[in-house]
């Protein structure tokens, strides 16, 4: 009901504009007319015609006119080239959701003169529902519109909101871009599985679904990982043989500091962003 009769407009139609669209026609949360998608590349905005019979315009300002609520999911830097197509209609949003990387709400709210911004961080597991995105808002957006805001984040799948946006950029390193550390991890497996022996397509298998039986059986459990991982850890066993030489080889050392390096340079570019708006 919080986005029952709400204009939703999304500048920049890509991967995430779509999934966010996708969830919120299949939860029945809004119907395709309520949604307006501009993008540069009309080839791009009929295939979401086609799709989800929403509304298209490669008119940012177009879109933005008549919208309630403005989504911005463009590449974080084009921000200022944006807001400056949008010649002030981004003004008259009662609502504006940002889920660009680094680009802080300061600069977002002064890029479309609105004080009224929610900036998120979903993850690209929101494609097919099942992201986490952590959020926050400015004072200024009223109970009203956080409630639409959560409904938006939820067609992503999880949503989480912090009241301190400096946890934005922690998601980012943490969250946002932590896919790539757990693909990373799945390939080194599975490549280790073929030279072990296995075929490709029985080492992905075997892989994945060991990744995901693990996280489902976590989250069942609703215990620690640590002792989730003595349960399976068997004195002078295997699995101790292969822990300790992940831990010989500084494996937590190593994903810890590539955390801190995604978190500085989430924070670098937010920097980045704040000078040239």
């Amino acid at each position: 009901m919080a986005l029952q009769n709400s204009t939703i407009a999304f500048i920049g139609s890509g991967v995430m504009a779509e999934a966010m669209i996708k969830g919120l026609l299949n939860g029945k949360l809004v119907s395709g007319d309520q949604i307006i998608a501009a993008d540069p590349q009309s080839e791009r905005g009929h295939e979401l015609v086609a799709r989800y019979g929403l509304r298209y315009t490669h008119d940012n300002a177009a879109a933005a006119k008549d919208a309630d609520i403005l989504v911005l999911s463009i590449k974080p830097q084009v921000m200022g080239e944006v807001a400056r197509s949008l010649n002030g209609t981004g003004t008259k949003a009662s609502l504006v959701l940002s889920i660009l990387a680094g680009v802080r709400i300061k600069t977002i709210a002064k890029g479309l003169n609105n004080p009224s911004i929610v900036r998120a961080m979903p993850n690209t597991p929101a494609q097919i529902g099942q992201g986490i995105t952590v959020w926050t808002a400015t004072p200024e957006v009223p109970h009203t519109q956080r409630e639409q805001a959560k409904a938006l984040l939820g067609a992503l799948g999880d949503e989480l909101y912090m009241e301190d946006e400096k946890f934005l950029d922690m998601a980012t390193a943490l969250s946002g871009t932590g896919p790539a550390y757990i693909f990373m991890f799945m390939e080194a497996m599975i490549d280790a599985g073929v030279h072990l022996g296995f075929s490709r397509r029985d080492a992905e298998r075997l892989v994945l679904q060991t990744i995901r039986g693990s996280v489902d059986y976590a989250i069942q459990s609703n215990m620690h990982p640590a002792p989730l991982r003595n349960q399976v850890t068997s004195p002078g066993g295997t699995s101790a043989a292969a822990i300790y030489e992940m831990e010989k080889g500084g494996l937590r050392t190593v994903i810890a500091d590539a955390i801190w390096a995604a978190y500085r340079r989430s924070v670098e570019l937010g920097d980045l962003q704040e000078k040239n708006g």
